[in-house]
């Protein structure tokens, strides 16, 4: 009977250890001085707007009076309903070559590496106007990415790339896109890879904490790759939630206490 209750004992210890609490799987959450009542979160930092990298894709439409002059600018006809989509982007629109260049009908090659999306609408503007068009025109020239795509892998429920048709996506959004991170999954350290114009960079970010939502990764950027780890009680192989892991080791003590009931006999 000693031998089974320390056994006993051994098995609630690798309980304990294994139980996930509930603070490892909650978001945002506040501190413990802190009243949890409606309040107005403050953001203290402003969200820089994304410059543009090399491989992306931009979609531009030209708009003014003279319609037969703006057609040649605009590779896809207006009244194409599924113009603006990635799928359409991907053969109809701009991509930023290895010099960081574009290159659009009659006015050529434009370096658009590292200007923000107004930056490349007043630089085709300005070129516009100087060859084509007058003032009077009334130009109108937007300049978009094609969606925001992104890649999910590790403890989420839905890996691979996803495509989101916005302008601005948090990561809370991405993550809930791909089906939301696991039981096992490490909300504590979420991975984010992020391509810059010098290489990629590893960033990490706690999704548990309320300021999680200030951090200069909260909003993903075209291209980030979102890692999610496993937490170490997924090595153990014993139950995804306490409940699980109570009736596995049960089943386990249960099964050692007969054997060793009839070894006694």
């Amino acid at each position: 009977m000693k031998k089974i209750f320390l056994l006993f004992t051994i098995l609630l210890l690798i309980l304990s250890s294994s139980c996930i609490s509930t603070k490892r799987l909650t978001y945002l959450q506040q501190e413990k001085n802190e009243q949890y009542t409606d309040s107005l979160i403050s953001l203290s930092q402003i969200r820089k707007p994304y410059r543009v990298q090399t491989n992306d894709l931009l979609s531009i439409r030209v708009k003014a009076i003279d319609q037969e002059l703006v057609g040649m600018f605009n590779p896809i006809d207006d009244s194409n309903a599924s113009a603006t989509t990635e799928e359409k982007a991907y053969f109809d629109g701009y991509r930023v070559d290895q010099r960081g260049e574009i290159k659009i009908p009659t006015l050529g090659k434009i370096k658009v590496i590292g200007l923000t999306l107004e930056e490349i609408e007043d630089l085709v503007k300005e070129k516009l106007y100087q060859n084509y068009f007058k003032e009077r025109a009334n130009l109108f020239v937007t300049v978009k990415l094609p969606g925001i795509r992104y890649t999910t892998i590790g403890e989420i429920g839905s890996t691979g790339g996803q495509v989101f048709y916005k302008e601005e996506v948090s990561i809370m959004e991405a993550i809930a896109n791909s089906g939301d991170i696991t039981m096992t999954g490490d909300r504590r350290n979420v991975t984010l890879i992020r391509q810059y114009p010098e290489g990629k960079r590893i960033h990490h970010i706690d999704l548990t904490k309320i300021d999680a939502i200030n951090s200069p990764y909260y909003y993903i950027q075209p291209n980030d790759l979102i890692i999610v780890n496993p937490l170490p009680q997924k090595s153990y192989g014993i139950g995804t939630d306490g409940f699980g892991t109570f009736t596995t080791l049960l089943g386990v003590l249960t099964t050692i206490t007969i054997i060793s009931i009839r070894l006694n006999r």
